[in-house]
């Protein structure tokens, strides 16, 4: 006689449901405490970075302030230079979020300039640290930090180029020079994000807004008088 009865096939059939659930449970909180343990990284990073530049920082200090010992900084990223690579690429997240934002309909059509600055300064206040760093290290940082960021801003502007075509007047505008135009909003746009990186002053912050859309007004100007060839 067979005794693997009903009764005990579905008893060993719960205990291996149970058994896998609690697998699965003790990988995503596995998966939970790595990502926990990456987050505490950045952080620590973007922390000392206030008042450093990238190539000052040693794994010994971020890890410290992490909260780890060094030998577990390599199980999240390579080198010192990889950290570094995510630390651009999120702080730059807020500029192509803004982009994309402009793109799914926030910017006011009537108000394109100032919705544009409003969204900027609202990115720039809400991840400051992000851009503290990128202003730092964008010009004076280390070497393949910086071709990193300049990599992110010919993307970003080549996005931007795009969206400018759609405009009534540009969608007959060059390739070259819609990428120059694109150019120069970002370059500005860094420059204002920049300005805003160590004030919190609600006065500072309006002044800046305001020369902020009088400078962009300056440029649409322009644009409105140039004939692309």
């Amino acid at each position: 006689m067979n005794d693997r009865t009903p009764s005990s096939r579905s008893s060993s059939s719960s205990r291996r449901s149970r058994d896998s659930r609690s697998s699965s449970r003790e990988t995503l909180s596995r998966d939970q405490r790595k990502e926990a343990t990456r987050r505490a990284i950045v952080a620590a990073a973007l922390h000392l970075l206030d008042e450093r530049s990238f190539g000052a920082l040693s794994l010994r200090e971020v890890t410290r302030e992490a909260g780890i010992v060094p030998a577990a900084f390599y199980r999240h990223f390579e080198s010192m230079e990889a950290l570094g690579l995510v630390l651009i690429d999120e702080s730059f997240r807020a500029l192509r979020d803004m982009l994309r934002g402009a793109r799914a309909g926030k910017l006011d059509p009537n108000r394109v300039i100032e919705s544009s600055v409003d969204i900027l300064i609202d990115g720039v206040q809400e991840r400051r640290e992000h851009w503290r760093f990128i202003g730092r290290e964008r010009n004076t940082g280390v070497a393949v930090l910086r071709y990193a960021i300049r990599t992110e801003i010919r993307l970003i502007t080549s996005e931007l180029a795009i969206d400018l075509a759609r405009f009534p007047g540009l969608n007959a505008w060059s390739s070259e020079d819609l990428n120059i135009l694109a150019s120069v909003f970002v370059n500005s746009m860094i420059v204002i994000a920049e300005s805003l990186e160590d004030t919190n002053d609600p006065a500072t912050i309006q002044e800046i807004r305001r020369v902020a859309i009088k400078q962009l007004r300056m440029i649409t100007v322009g644009v409105a008088g140039w004939r692309s060839s």
